[in-house]
């Protein structure tokens, strides 16, 4: 009866020593009041971010379309477009400012009528003021957003899971997604100011002729390169926090006592 008491014994000091080593390791790996609050303000941060580019990616005005005013009509048009559509209105020339030769601005009271692109369904250009768009190069931008919205709120999530499950390896997914997230942001920009260009280049030879036109881009665009820029930072700062502390206090050594 010696022998299983020993072996019980022994089991039984085998699994508290683990026990203890593994209390030992998760209060090592638990996350300091410090730390988190770092991730807080970060987060904060890309917070800002997201909602930037949620706003600019959900509204269409990236860009306005102005036709020059005409001396014999009491009307103009006017467009704003944007990802997924595009808004036409006739606006009264006694509203436009005294001193703008161009139709608009688009935020003017008028008659609207706002459509879907075409493209995105039957495949089909849209045409604009006698204007046609270059499908792929709008369906390239559209597509790059919507990749980059995906990755971040998959960064956003993961930035969730390490201030409420601890899983602090999680902190550098969400920096590369975030980061990754803001660049394609700022090149769906790029390629949406590419469709633009394309757009006024494609004039259509059937009649009537087609009007001149003045073009600016608005609010939702700037939106957009604000997000993915804010996007960029945040990723950066959450990369930051991942480093290992001690490069940093070599830098910044602290004080201590002097000997007397």
């Amino acid at each position: 009866m010696m022998w299983p008491n020993f072996f019980l014994q022994e089991e039984d000091r085998r699994r508290g020593a683990a026990g203890r080593r593994q209390a030992r390791g998760q209060q090592g790996a638990k996350m300091t009041p410090e730390h988190e609050g770092k991730i807080k303000l970060a987060l904060l941060l890309a917070t800002v971010g997201v909602t930037l580019a949620v706003l600019a990616v959900g509204t269409e005005f990236w860009v306005e379309l102005n036709t020059y005013k005409a001396n014999d009509s009491a009307i103009c048009d006017a467009a704003h477009l944007g990802l997924w559509k595009v808004c036409t209105k006739h606006l009264w020339q006694a509203d436009v400012p005294p001193g703008r030769d161009t139709c608009g601005p688009v935020e003017l009271p008028g008659e609207a009528n706002c459509t879907y692109f075409k493209f995105f369904t039957t495949g089909q250009n849209a045409h604009i003021f006698q204007r046609t768009t270059k499908k792929e190069v709008n369906l390239a931008a559209a597509v790059i957003a919507v990749l980059g919205l995906t990755i971040m709120a998959l960064g956003y999530l993961c930035i969730i899971m390490v201030l409420s499950k601890g899983a602090e390896f999680l902190l550098r997914v969400g920096a590369i997604c975030f980061g990754l997230s803001g660049l394609l942001l700022l090149v769906s920009v790029e390629v949406f100011r590419h469709s633009v260009q394309a757009l006024l280049e494609r004039v259509s030879s059937d009649p009537p002729p087609a009007p001149a036109l003045a073009y600016e881009y608005s609010w939702s665009l700037d939106c957009g390169v604000a997000a993915g820029l804010i996007l960029m930072l945040g990723g950066g700062c959450f990369l930051l926090l991942t480093l290992p502390s001690w490069p940093w206090g070599g830098l910044c050594p602290k004080q201590g006592r002097r000997g007397t």
